[in-house]
């Protein structure tokens, strides 16, 4: 069975006959891991210049460098969602940062609200994982993470015209399908409390912004990476693009 050729994202300019830097990291995973020499194939993006074959140019124990050859796909534009979250427990943050790449997120917002137990927040490492996550789900960039602020700072400075979808627990909320059939196509964020749900302070705060629409997820009360999950493939499923098929598979 043929070995599928690796993909990574790499931060240098992509163009025919160029040369890419590779991390050391990157050099490690490919020498070391993979046992792969001069002249075998990889594939780069970069997010924004499309996907491209390249091939090893030079591999050592600390650096590696590709050489571009042919763009495999143009640079394409994904879903302009943003994901707001109030940071949980490590293997659970982990997940929300990879699941979220996977289901086309744009941005990975951290927030601290009432109720948040976590108060550090490692965006180095969320980053890598979505990396990890867009290399594997063959998508053509990466989410940037941002550094966590306080819910009152996030919502003094979100654009009027973007909608926040609010994942409430309580308080009345049309259903999540609903909501997101009627705001299809536009650019919107998405906001999922903690674990031990939004204070009713916060959420009283949230009712009365003209942008916020509460949503439900329904009878169940989701953990909260289960809830970034549901809402995040609700939306795709109904104002994203799942319609598109992934690449060479349209048949």
């Amino acid at each position: 069975m043929a070995r599928a050729t690796p993909r990574l994202f790499v931060a240098g300019d992509l163009a025919e006959g160029g040369a890419v830097l590779l991390s050391a990291e990157q050099a490690h995973y490919l020498r070391n891991v993979l046992r792969l020499g001069l002249g075998n194939g990889v594939t780069l993006f970069n997010g924004r210049d499309g996907e491209w074959k390249a091939r090893l140019d030079h591999i050592g124990r600390n650096a590696a460098t590709a050489i571009a050859e042919t763009r495999l796909r143009e640079q394409a534009a994904g879903p302009d969602v943003r994901l707001c979250f109030a940071p949980v427990k490590k293997v659970a943050v982990d997940a929300i940062a990879e699941k979220a790449t996977e289901l086309g997120v744009a941005r990975l917002m951290p927030v601290l609200t009432a109720h948040t137990d976590v108060s550090r927040v490692n965006v180095d490492r969320l980053r890598a994982h979505a990396v990890e996550a867009a290399e594997q789900c063959e998508r053509l960039d990466v989410p940037s993470v941002d550094q966590p602020v306080t819910l009152d700072r996030l919502l003094a400075g979100w654009p009027a015209d973007r909608p926040l979808i609010l994942c409430a627990e309580s308080g009345d909320a049309r259903p999540v399908a609903e909501v997101a059939a009627a705001l299809a196509g536009r650019p919107v964020g998405l906001l999922i409390g903690p674990e031990g749900g939004f204070a009713q302070a916060e959420l009283d705060g949230l009712a009365k912004l003209p942008f916020v629409h509460p949503v439900g997820l329904g009878p169940r009360i989701l953990r909260a990476d289960t809830a970034a999950v549901a809402a995040l493939a609700c939306w795709q499923c109904l104002a994203g693009d799942w319609r598109v098929r992934p690449p060479g598979r349209e048949a």
